[in-house]
């Protein structure tokens, strides 16, 4: 890879991005000001790097237009209008701006800077390449190699599943734009970053600069490389280059091994790394091979001594996965003989490797001492309720519960129905008695499951006060039941029940 050809960086001085950062707060070129100038559809369309809905509307001369128009949308600016919003000297000192046209009377961006609001409202900003604000925007690759991408879909979708407790250490591997390390400040006394493209370091410390973040240690090299064997950490997160393909072309999305290799590389060796009771989180791609069960191919990732929660969230077959790779490097609108050999190449790969379809999804270990781990692996297509870094932490703390308590402990204890949970009736109009009965979450992981009758009214008249043992026995005597055959059959529904987060142990 070489960055060659791309162009240079502002530098990392904390004390001119602390006056950039000033002057655009001063302006409203922050998350909700954006919102208000451009509307929500030119809003929207940004992060689609569509950008003629932003031009429209900042056709004015007021500071924010002018810094939209600067920052996000990549236009010259006459240098009179900069300066009345911008410390011009300083931040061309800094090499945030730079003389264009031919008397020089224009000043045009360095980088693209975009407004992002963090999950407390802080105003943080996001560092990338000219054009490249968006994460996976179509055409992106195509240019140059070396291009460090924004935030997009799959950078927000991990910073919203990660799990956020006050930790003393955290590592990002990979860390691109720094949007993860930028979250990962705000409850992590020490942030180290890691990639192997050297551009996306220092674009990371600007970001953290920009920000008004601590500053983080930024280490060059691919995946675990840059830790050194005596160092554990509390949380490792990677939104890594995990785009299965031939070949290694574009370094922001392709791993640069065979199949899912560099997945399992990543999982498998974040267990060492991780300290009693830490989490690793990490965005992947795994292939479904014939023959072969998905879930067992990524069970066997799994790293001793952790728990695991797999979740599928989407599957493309070879052809769908090809495409939308081709197009993200902007393959599609090149020589189409070209276009055509990339995509042979690419089933080529697939039929070489027996592969059928491509999963995508979400991989979160837990450090545990526990004699006995657990590795959880579901498919779930439906839609979620970000962020979800509590839902995932309360889903193995509910798993060390039920590990701990087996079944007449179960019996004794209380639990509470979680909030927000609906139940519906199922069954044809005038029916009698419902065919089935569906418990129903409206937040999280938005899960269904059904249950009989006796579950739902167990679910139903939980409130903490008292034992799952006496409510089954009142239960037994309504509907004419044995109570002991009923205390026998029910623990595994009520396990269930707990284990997807529609009833919480209650505390005594």
């Amino acid at each position: 890879m070489s960055n060659a050809t791309l162009s240079p960086l502002p530098s990392a001085d904390h004390e001119v991005a602390a006056r950039l950062r000033e002057a655009l707060i001063a302006a409203s070129f922050t998350a909700d000001g954006l919102l208000d100038l451009l509307g929500a559809p030119a809003y929207a369309a940004l992060a689609r790097s569509e950008t003629v809905p932003a031009l429209r509307a900042t056709r004015g001369d007021t500071p924010l237009e002018t810094l939209v128009r600067l920052f996000l949308l990549q236009q010259p600016v006459p240098y009179a209008r900069v300066e009345g919003v911008l410390p011009v000297h300083a931040c061309g000192a800094g090499g945030w701006l730079t003389r264009v046209g031919d008397a020089g009377g224009d000043l045009a961006a360095t980088v693209d800077v975009r407004p992002y609001g963090g999950p407390d409202g802080e105003d943080w900003f996001i560092v990338s390449d000219l054009g490249c604000a968006v994460g996976g925007a179509g055409g992106i690759g195509s240019r140059d190699e070396g291009v460090v991408l924004g935030v997009g879909g799959a950078s927000t979708t991990l910073a919203g599943i990660t799990v956020r407790t006050p930790v003393a250490s955290a590592l990002d591997l990979g860390t691109g734009s720094g949007i993860q390390a930028l979250h990962a400040s705000r409850h992590a006394t020490r942030v180290t970053a890691t990639d192997l493209n050297p551009r996306a370091l220092h674009i990371t410390a600007l970001t953290l600069a920009l920000s008004g973040a601590p500053a983080a240690d930024l280490r060059e090299g691919s995946l675990f490389e840059p830790v050194r064997d005596d160092e554990s950490y509390d949380l490792i997160v990677s939104n890594p280059p995990f785009v299965i393909s031939p070949g290694a072309r574009l370094t922001y999305r392709d791993g640069g091994m065979g199949g899912d290799d560099l997945c399992r590389s990543l999982v498998q060796g974040a267990g060492e790394r991780l300290n009693e009771g830490g989490f690793a989180q990490f965005l992947a791609n795994w292939q479904h091979v014939e023959g072969e069960d998905w879930q067992d191919r990524i069970r066997s990732w799994v790293p001793r001594g952790c728990d695991a929660w797999i979740v599928q969230r989407e599957v493309q077959d070879v052809t769908q996965y090809a495409e939308l790779w081709l197009r993200d490097a902007g393959d599609h609108r090149g020589d189409p003989a070209e276009y055509q050999a990339r995509y042979d190449a690419w089933l080529d790969e697939f039929e070489a490797r027996k592969v059928k379809a491509v999963g995508f999804g979400w991989i979160t270990l837990r450090r545990t001492s526990a004699a006995e781990p657990v590795i959880t692996a579901e498919e779930w297509p439906h839609p979620v309720e970000q962020p979800l870094g509590d839902t995932v932490r309360a889903h193995f703390e509910r798993l060390d519960y039920l590990r701990g308590h087996d079944d007449a402990a179960l019996l004794a204890g209380h639990f509470r129905l979680a909030g927000e949970i609906v139940q519906e009736q199922v069954g044809l109009p005038g029916a009698e008695d419902p065919e089935h009965v569906v418990l129903r979450q409206h937040r999280g992981m938005r899960r269904a499951t059904k249950v009989d009758t006796v579950g739902a009214g167990f679910a139903g008249v939980c409130d903490g006060t008292l034992s799952a043992g006496r409510i089954l026995d009142a239960i037994a005597q309504l509907v004419g039941e044995d109570p002991v055959l009923l205390r026998d059959r029910t623990p595994a529904q009520i396990r269930l029940l707990v284990e997807q987060g529609f009833l919480e142990p209650a505390p005594r």
